[in-house]
């Protein structure tokens, strides 16, 4: 294939710095959008418009981190990074003359409901409530009403992405502290107060997904598409599963209450692994795209495995 141009927006962040990583090792030009430390800053149309007029692929995976409290503050800035710079890419989409063929721009997996009860699909899936499905509604909203002709528009619903540095690094300490066991309590089931660790755990692995961004610039595929392993677990089984790669051998369950006063003291929030994400990439599956990781535990080996030593110099 021959080398494009790709003008990835948010390319500092976790899925960014992987994903130019990726894509320059195959020979592809990277232009950045972001804040600092890039091609083009945001609130800079011109400079904006010259990347995006002639790129082959525009990704956006710019927005804060949700990995914070959801405090006023946070939910503004949560919102206004993902809307604006939406909005900026798609003024600069609309008046450039050679419009990028292919947009693809993340969104989550967590716009549907709490699922304890059957999987969610692009087709049947059905959308949640609160702050996190607003978020995602919203944001889906704007970058489809940027629509132009000419340009495939895909929304990558993406599922608890793991990697080096993601949002495993916490589940990870638990278990080597022997908190590894099961998260409990949760929205489906207040009164009980617990859900024994049963909740959903939809995931993939971070390079993963940046096969499935390299299949859907080719593919006729355009709206909303679930990157998500094809084999969800359970929290207990994620819990479990870490455990057994990093040869911990028991791990005490943690009650809500607990997991609320850690989120507190970590400056995050319990969503993560309370609520029951249970999502299909039904789309991918069938216009035939295979999973390097299908399976939680060769992705968390593949993850979590040590790091090779520094070579030592010679002397």
């Amino acid at each position: 294939m021959a080398p494009r141009c790709i003008v990835i927006a948010g390319a500092h962040g976790f899925m960014g710095t992987r994903f130019a990583e990726l894509y320059r090792a195959e020979g592809d030009t990277v232009q950045t959008v972001g804040r600092r430390d890039a091609d083009a800053v945001w609130g800079d149309a011109a400079a904006i418009a010259r990347l995006v007029d002639g790129a082959d692929v525009l990704v956006n995976l710019a927005g804060k981190s949700v990995d914070c409290r959801y405090n006023d503050r946070n939910k503004a800035e949560i919102f206004r990074s993902r809307l604006e710079t939406t909005a900026e890419l798609g003024r600069a989409v609309a008046q450039v003359d050679a419009p990028p063929p292919v947009w693809l721009n993340a969104s989550t997996a967590t716009i549907y409901r709490h699922a304890d009860d059957g999987p969610q699909t692009e087709a049947d899936g059905e959308l949640g409530h609160g702050f996190s499905v607003e978020v995602a509604t919203s944001w889906e909203r704007m970058f489809f009403d940027a629509a132009r002709e000419g340009v495939r528009q895909v929304a990558m619903r993406t599922a608890i992405t793991l990697g080096r540095g993601s949002a495993l690094t916490p589940l990870a300490m638990l278990a080597r502290f022997g908190l590894g066991g099961p998260q409990l309590g949760g929205p489906s089931n207040r009164g009980a107060g617990l859900h024994g660790g049963r909740q959903r755990f939809s995931w993939v692995h971070l390079d993963d997904v940046y096969r499935a961004m390299r299949f859907l610039e080719t593919s006729d595929l355009d709206g909303p598409v679930n990157i998500a392993s094809p084999n969800p677990s359970t929290n207990r089984e994620v819990m479990a599963t870490i455990r057994r790669v990093l040869g911990v051998p028991v791990g005490i369950p943690l009650p809500r209450f607990a997991l609320e006063l850690g989120a507190l003291a970590m400056r995050t929030e319990t969503e993560l692994i309370l609520k029951s994400r249970w999502v299909l990439p039904k789309r991918l599956l069938d216009a035939g795209f295979e999973f390097a990781f299908p399976d939680l535990e060769g992705a968390l080996r593949d993850i979590l495995r040590p790091e090779p030593a520094p070579a030592r110099s010679g002397g």
